[in-house]
């Protein structure tokens, strides 16, 4: 029998088991690890929650779940309730699959200043993650600043200038609901280091913000190169730069909050008596190789609220060799030592959508065939058990979570598939 232990519940976790699944057959077991005792984790506590259609994907995840041969084991802290090292004295491989939970810092003065946030804290505030639950973000201000051009900056934008109506179906905790009701926030400006033909923004995420209610998207015309340019561009990047075209060429007067795209502009630094008040910004061009400059000409926006929406970098855990430069774990085709994997935005760093994930898992499971005969004696599942509960670790199970879950739901607002527990403690109550 060959054991295998995942540390991350996320969709790379997932495709890693069903992958086992598939390679090993009935000749495997599968432990799938996570510190909170809910599983999904980027699906749960990243996809955005007015996305319902794109969080369909844990179903894929439970029927895995429901097999025999995987388990999850929730509310389990690698490194701190149990070691690297221990697990690999348990488990024929340990495939790390903990994602990139963690903000990348703008690295400007300021950025630590009360009311500078990052991106993986806002949108743990408005999923229900735990470690954010108590963040009350400033919006009592009326400009709000988004730095970053790719998708999760325009969900960002989206949240903060819905009503409360426009949430209906979304799973939206109902904290951030109510804090996003008493916003004052009147424009929302993105920020772009480069231009229109160098977003990573999809033209579906783009054309959301042309349908909101009280929200008009304005791009400067002079910001957009000549049209016939965009032949040049892949279909999916033209149609969003179709978008863009779109908001430029609008003449009706603004909705109640301006969303304004902002590009060649580069924030150089963050200026307020104790909390933010305004960011400085530097306008740029670009090179030969459409990397972009500064051009020494600097300006001021007013705001009360920056959002850092730069990307994400997984953390370290002592005794793994770790890329600082890149964020991620350092690894040679998934492997990291021996009996060591790593797999999704912790092998690769964050790049990707969620189904690139899925080739992922089944390259680090070709690995792990490679590596190993299997069949090594190893406790596995069992010893895993015995040294958490000789340490008093209380684990949730699949089982524990679907009681989580059907909590969830029947404490759901009208108009909501549910309402998730904000806090450890919840959790594990209502998944006795």
């Amino acid at each position: 029998m060959r054991h295998i232990a995942i540390i991350g519940s996320g969709p790379a976790g997932y495709y890693t088991a069903e992958a086992a699944q598939k390679k090993f057959g009935d000749d495997v077991r599968v432990d799938i690890l996570d510190r909170l005792p809910v599983p999904y984790g980027l699906i749960r506590f990243g996809v955005a929650p007015d996305h319902q259609s794109i969080k369909g994907v844990y179903k894929r995840y439970e029927a895995t779940n429901l097999s025999e041969n995987v388990r999850f084991v929730g509310n389990v802290t690698v490194g701190k309730d149990i070691s690297i090292a221990e697990l690999q004295g348990l488990y024929d491989a340990v495939v790390l699959a903990t994602g990139a939970p963690d903000d990348r810092a703008l690295g400007i003065p300021g950025d630590t200043m009360d009311g500078v946030i990052g991106s993986a804290a806002f949108v743990g505030w408005y999923n229900g993650h735990p470690d954010f639950a108590d963040l009350q973000p400033n919006l009592a201000a009326r400009g709000a600043v988004i730095v970053g051009n790719g998708n999760v900056a325009l969900d960002v934008a989206r949240i903060l200038a819905k009503t409360r109506a426009e949430f209906e179906g979304a799973d939206i905790v109902a904290h951030a609901l109510d804090h996003l009701d008493t916003s004052e926030i009147r424009r929302i400006t993105i920020l772009g280091r480069r231009g229109p033909h160098q977003i990573a923004m999809t033209p579906k995420e783009l054309g959301e913000l042309g349908h909101l209610e009280r929200a008009t998207p304005t791009v400067d015309a002079r910001d957009l190169p000549p049209e016939g340019d965009d032949a040049l561009l892949e279909p999916g990047m033209r149609k969003s730069v179709t978008h863009l075209r779109d908001f430029a060429s609008r003449t009706e007067p603004a909705h109640h909050i301006a969303i304004d795209f902002d590009f060649f502009a580069m924030p150089v630094a963050i200026e307020g008596d104790g909390k933010v008040e305004r960011i400085i910004v530097e306008r740029t061009m670009l090179d030969a190789e459409l990397r972009s400059v500064g051009t020494g000409e600097q300006y001021v926006i007013p705001c009360g609220l920056v959002i850092a929406c730069i990307g994400y970098k997984t953390p370290p855990i002592e005794g793994v060799p770790y890329e600082h430069g890149r964020g991620r774990f350092a690894n040679v085709d998934s492997r990291i030592l021996p009996g060591l994997y790593c797999v999704g935005w912790a092998r690769r760093g964050p790049s990707g959508t969620i189904g690139t994930n899925r080739p992922d898992g089944f390259a680090v499971v070709d690995a792990i065939a490679e590596d190993a005969s299997g069949g090594l004696g190893k406790a596995g599942r069992a010893g895993l058990d015995e040294l958490l509960s000789a340490r008093g670790v209380e684990i949730r199970t699949f089982r524990d979570w679907k009681k989580i879950e059907q909590a969830e739901i029947d404490n759901a607002r009208d108009g909501a598939p549910r309402e998730k527990f904000v806090s450890v403690e919840a959790m594990m109550a209502a998944g006795r």
